[in-house]
């Protein structure tokens, strides 16, 4: 496979610009506008010193994501202050050697975990503006190759070829302007390596392709208030565990399957392997092409032993198949439900020396 060069290993940020805050609890007319809060969370949140430190766990890149209603302030019209907050920190990770990928993490009409009204690959207009949005970064960063774009966090379970129809209008527009950028695209149903083969290949060396993985769903995301499964579910699960009945009980009660971990006598690496398999053999239908692992990582409040283990079994299986990654997360702010923080609040440190050999790669 082609190698992603200057990309092999990486650190997401969100609850900064992105995740900042959750809806469930927030009525429809207040979950887009922004607040003076707001504006003071993104303005202090991430700085200087947290590129500094990433740079220090021997990582080559970090993926950011923003979402567009941080950016745009009304449709078509931008909010320079954000914008002057993401040219800071490309100055950042540029002073300290990383590379950057800007990840569109919530866009409008999809946004990966909330019900809106209209959704975005069935709205012309919300296309348009979506559109509009890249083009004003290409504008921005048009002297600057070396930031790479990417498209879309984590489409919905929607039909691929809408998103593929999209997806493409994109980087046809983003090609009149600059024909060298590298744009990120990832699949549907959150980008789920089985949905990779749906998703379209083109003849551009600067695509990359990405997929996501949190599964077994039940223990990386144990005890979660954000889905409706886990919370209701609500039990403790190891890894790796010899009690497999525990993870089929899970998946027959909230999904009434019995099926999906057939052959399995307990959860551990094999599964993994399993569950990355579309990915290997995405690979291996086109090794001319460059798949890179963007997102994959365990709640908080799961015992540290738990998550160096999986994010262990994990590292080992990408790097079996040379496919380069970035893990989830540097930092969650606290009322993200969904909190995949690494380091600790305060201090801003990784969790346990164990953890940071294991995201470097030295597992």
């Amino acid at each position: 496979m082609k190698k992603f060069v200057g990309f092999e290993r990486g650190m997401g940020i969100g609850g900064w610009l992105t995740n900042y805050k959750r809806f469930n609890v927030l009525p429809m007319h207040r979950r887009l506008p922004l607040t003076v809060g707001d504006m003071e969370h993104f303005k202090t949140y991430i700085t200087e010193s947290d590129v500094k430190y990433i740079k220090s766990l021997k990582l080559d890149h970090i993926r950011v994501g923003f979402d567009q209603v941080v950016l745009e302030s009304e449709p078509y019209v931008y909010r320079e202050e954000i914008f002057v907050l993401i040219d800071n920190f490309i100055g950042w990770c540029k002073k300290y050697n990383l590379n950057v990928v800007l990840n569109l993490h919530k866009a409008v009409g999809n946004y990966c975990d909330i019900k809106e009204d209209k959704e975005l690959l069935d709205d012309d207009e919300l296309q348009n503006r979506f559109i509009a949005l890249w083009k004003q970064f290409e504008n921005r960063y048009s002297s600057d190759n070396e930031v790479v774009f990417e498209l879309l966090n984590e489409v919905r379970d929607v039909d691929p070829e809408k998103w593929n129809a999209l997806a493409e209008k994109t980087i046809i527009e983003l090609r009149k302007l600059n024909k060298d950028r590298k744009i990120i695209i990832g699949s549907t149903a959150w980008n789920d390596p089985d949905t990779l083969k749906y998703l379209k290949v083109y003849d551009d060396d600067n695509i990359i392709y990405t997929f996501h993985n949190y599964e077994p769903f039940e223990f990386t995301h144990q005890r979660g208030v954000l889905q409706e499964r886990t919370l209701y579910y609500n039990r403790i699960m190891e890894y790796p565990s010899n009690d497999i009945e525990r993870y089929r009980d899970y998946k027959a009660f909230v999904e009434n399957n019995h099926d999906a971990y057939k052959g399995l006598d307990k959860m551990d690496i094999t599964f993994i392997r399993r569950r990355l398999q579309p990915a290997v053999d995405f690979t291996k239908a086109h090794p001319d092409k460059i798949l890179w692992c963007g997102e994959f990582g365990t709640i908080r409040h799961a015992d540290i032993k738990w998550r160096e283990n999986y994010m262990r079994d994990m590292i080992t299986v990408l790097k079996e198949n040379d496919i380069p990654y970035c893990v989830w997360n540097y930092l969650s702010t606290p009322n993200d439900g969904n909190r995949f923080s690494l380091v600790d609040d305060v201090t801003r440190k990784i969790l346990s020396k164990k953890l940071a050999k294991i995201i470097r790669g030295e597992v």
